[in-house]
């Protein structure tokens, strides 16, 4: 089991816990209360900074219900935070869309994440067949 050291800029969220069983990405909150007006862009701070483990990467992402129940999206759609990323300052962001006119209240979940391993070292081979199926080169069926 990998242990993550991790700082909260605030008091005010609930700490992270990872269900077992339920599901391995983890939810995060937001840090502040933010009111956004439909078109409006905003960085929601997360209200938390990690040491992730070399070679290791988090994937932010929405939860389920984030549109649903706040009218947001996430500008990047999805977010990556390497290791790099570490320091006393480096705190955690959602960068969110309002699409209707919102308010988060602090300690409402709106994003989760996962740990990941980086991708391995990859080299690419350039060839003039795949020797694979030719399968219409558009999605699964291949139907435009």
């Amino acid at each position: 089991m990998e242990t993550i050291r991790i700082k909260y800029f605030t008091d005010q969220i609930d700490r992270l816990t990872y269900i077992e069983g339920k599901s391995d990405w983890i939810d995060l909150r937001a840090a502040e209360d933010v009111e956004l007006k439909a078109g409006e862009f905003r960085l929601i701070p997360l209200g938390v900074a990690m040491k992730l483990p070399e070679g290791y990467e988090a994937h932010v992402v929405p939860r389920s219900s984030t549109y649903k129940n706040f009218g947001i999206i996430q500008t990047n759609h999805y977010g990556i935070i390497d290791e790099t990323y570490c320091g006393d300052g480096d705190q955690w962001y959602f960068p969110a869309l309002a699409v209707r006119d919102t308010r988060i209240r602090v300690n409402d979940r709106i994003c989760q994440f996962r740990i990941m391993e980086h991708q391995p070292r990859i080299c690419f081979e350039e060839t003039e067949h795949l020797d694979g199926e030719n399968r219409g080169g558009f999605g699964s069926t291949g139907v435009r």
